[in-house]
């Protein structure tokens, strides 16, 4: 029976039950009615009778009816027509369970199903047991220790890739941290706070001085005026402002549209605050010099009533694509148009390249109250490890952010923070030498990975290129990567773990460039080994 685990699953009758695992899932030989059951009573508020509480009442219906979820009278297939869902998603009272437990569980996952009529044209022509003769009530257990969220995503693949790195002795060019020194100006100011006893909680939502320097910087960089005093948040890196943010402005049943591929932390963020991700394609460039794109029409049909927010990272990581004016004023006028938020990641924005423009989406006229800017220190600063960042956003945002902000981690290292305030302060030639010295080395990395046999889509911004493996005959990047990781001696990030469908990223690769040259010409070294298949 056609099912949607397989031709081989059954629906009701085959192999037994077994009950479900830790988490709530039966196994793979399981009835497919168990698997829609354990579904909807993971992702469900309503009080639910356990499948086999019936198995006596049930004796005398007809094959292919059970005491629904909903009644008696509702049949499990035949009956009343589906008459498909309204507009929440829902079916009416009579309709046949199959249809409200199908729903249930379309609403609530992010999996792709195929439509209900594919499943029930094939069951209508089904001989039905009835479920006395396959239900038992010790079949389903009513608890589970997990979150069903954490079903839905996995632990970081970048950070996976670190580690083997360390196991194996490669050149870590998979995470996005550099691996020379800091401004000696930022250690020295946090050294002096911490020598002046600035050890202490700072105020939760950040210290006076961090606020000031933050909100001085906007106004200088992107002509944003902000008030520091109702307006910022400090956080745990951008990383906390993100899921801060997230879980401060969603609903069960939101929708959060993501750009892919994305920074893999967007996905899991959007889960974890009960809103269901949109993801809409960035498409790589078709020539040597192009750029990144997406298709407007993708973008417009992402959006609807549901919609609450939309996550803008620029530049981009993994692709290195910098939004431009024209996209931005797309983005702001659907934003406009359907009442949605932007959350705005800008932790690249002082690294640029071959003349492209950081535009902070709230700078956009309309934007300034329905855009949350996230960034932090750790990029432009090379301090990824201090977790010192930010979200600023009109005062009643801020007011919700905070109080999530003060329940997740009370706040960020106090000493760290006024270094920070001393970072924000450093002179314009700063940040015109780190654009430069990031340029040097994408430019000298890339001829490296080019030679080796990838393809390489250039980045006008932050620090990561993104490669294309074809040419090496692997089955897919997840295989490629363990290759180069424990064979060759270089880590870097499979594509796949930027995409929600594995197969869209399979042949891409993601390299990070924050290295010293000599790590980088390590790397190069390594690479040479390679050969196209």
């Amino acid at each position: 029976m056609y099912s949607l685990r397989g031709a081989e699953a059954p629906l009701f009758h085959g192999a037994a039950c077994g009950g479900s695992d830790e988490g709530g899932y039966f196994g793979a030989k399981a009835p497919v009615f168990f698997i829609f059951y354990a579904a909807l009573k993971r992702r469900s508020s309503t009080v639910l009778p356990a499948a086999g509480q019936t198995e006596a009442g049930i004796s005398g219906l007809k094959p292919g009816f059970f005491y629904s979820l909903r009644g008696a009278e509702a049949p499990l297939f035949q009956g009343a027509a589906c008459g498909g869902p309204d507009e929440g998603g829902h079916f009416g009272a009579k309709a046949p369970v199959f249809c409200t437990l199908y729903a249930a569980l379309k609403r609530r996952s992010s999996m792709a199903l195929p439509a209900a009529c594919q499943i029930l044209y094939v069951l209508s022509c089904a001989n039905l047991p009835a479920m006395a003769d396959v239900i038992s009530s010790a079949s389903i257990h009513e608890k589970h220790f997990l979150s069903d969220k954490v079903s839905q995503f996995t632990e970081s693949v970048i950070r996976e890739m670190t580690r083997r790195a360390m196991l194996y002795g490669a050149v870590n060019l998979a995470q996005g941290f550099p691996d020379f020194s800091a401004p000696a100006e930022i250690k020295a100011a946090a050294r002096a706070a911490i020598d002046g006893d600035v050890n202490q909680y700072a105020i939760t939502w950040g210290a006076k001085n961090l606020r000031n320097a933050i909100a001085r910087q906007m106004g200088v960089w992107q002509g944003i005026a902000v008030d520091p005093e109702k307006e910022i948040t400090v956080c745990c890196g951008s990383t906390e402002a993100m899921i801060s943010t997230l879980l401060a402005v969603c609903n069960a049943g939101d929708e959060v549209v993501i750009f892919e591929p994305f920074y893999e932390n967007y996905g899991p963020d959007s889960v974890l605050s009960g809103a269901r991700p949109r993801f809409v394609k960035l498409r790589p460039p078709a020539s040597e010099n192009g750029e990144w794109t997406f298709d407007e029409k993708e973008l417009r049909a992402a959006f609807d009533k549901h919609t609450k927010a939309i996550i803008l990272n620029t530049p981009n990581n993994p692709t290195g694509k910098v939004f431009t004016r024209a996209e931005l004023e797309l983005i702001r006028d659907l934003c406009i148009e359907f009442d949605v938020l932007a959350i705005t990641d800008e932790i690249y924005e002082h690294i640029l390249y071959d003349g492209t423009e950081h535009i902070s989406m709230a700078s956009l006229e309309g934007m300034r109250e329905r855009t949350v800017t996230i960034n932090g220190m750790s990029k432009t600063y090379s301090v990824t490890g201090w977790r010192v960042g930010w979200a600023v956003a009109p005062e009643k945002i801020t007011n919700a952010i905070r109080k999530v902000h003060d329940f997740l981690t009370v706040g960020a290292p106090a000493p760290l923070q006024e270094a920070g305030a001393a970072a924000l302060g450093l002179p314009a030639e700063y940040y015109a030498k780190l654009a430069e010295g990031y340029r040097v080395r994408r430019d000298h990395l890339m001829p490296a990975l080019e030679s080796a046999g990838f393809k390489c889509f250039r980045p006008r911004g932050a620090y990561y290129v993104m490669t294309d493996i074809s040419g090496f005959g692997f089955e897919d990047d997840v295989e490629f990567t363990k290759y180069l990781v424990k064979e060759i001696g270089v880590a870097a990030v499979p594509g796949s773990s930027f995409y929600r469908d594995a197969r869209d990223g399979a042949r891409q690769v993601r390299f990070a460039f924050c290295k010293k040259l000599e790590t980088l010409d390590a790397a190069a070294e390594k690479l040479g080994k390679l050969r196209a298949r």
